[in-house]
């Protein structure tokens, strides 16, 4: 036998390996139940942390762009998000939900995150504010 070790299927990783389970979807998940929830966020609250994540393409804040489609927060102080981004083949694509829940996670009241990413319906420009527009010199 020569020492050479045997490389089997344990030993080799393929790209699989590193990409994100989305056997549920495209679900990123952050937080913990709260203890206390007599204080649960106000929308307002979660929109605000909302707007200081900006996509690394555009500078402009992801609520602006018009990428968050749905916030619900229930009585436990839980936050649910559904977002979009401008296209599919976006980049930022497995790292955006993830940071998008982290965000709102660190806020005070709130206890668990789950943003869950859509394509249906698609983005587009439409969808951001007035102010986006401006800054992006967007025709109307």
């Amino acid at each position: 036998m020569s020492g050479k070790k045997k490389n089997t299927d344990k030993d080799e990783l393929a790209l699989k390996d590193f990409m994100p389970d989305v056997s549920n979807g495209y679900i990123a998940t952050a937080g913990s139940k709260l203890s206390n929830i007599d204080k649960i966020p106000k929308k307002l609250e979660v929109v605000k942390a909302l707007m200081e994540v900006k996509d690394p393409e555009i500078p402009v804040n992801i609520y602006d762009l018009g990428l968050i489609y749905n916030i619900d927060i229930n009585y436990e102080g839980d936050v649910d998000i559904t977002m979009s981004l401008t296209a599919p083949g976006c980049p930022v694509a497995g790292e955006m939900p993830n940071q998008v829940a982290q965000k709102v996670a660190s806020l005070e009241k709130v206890g668990i995150v789950n943003v869950t990413l859509v394509w249906d319906p698609p983005w587009t420009p439409d969808r951001m504010s007035e102010d986006a527009k401006l800054a992006l010199d967007y025709s109307f």
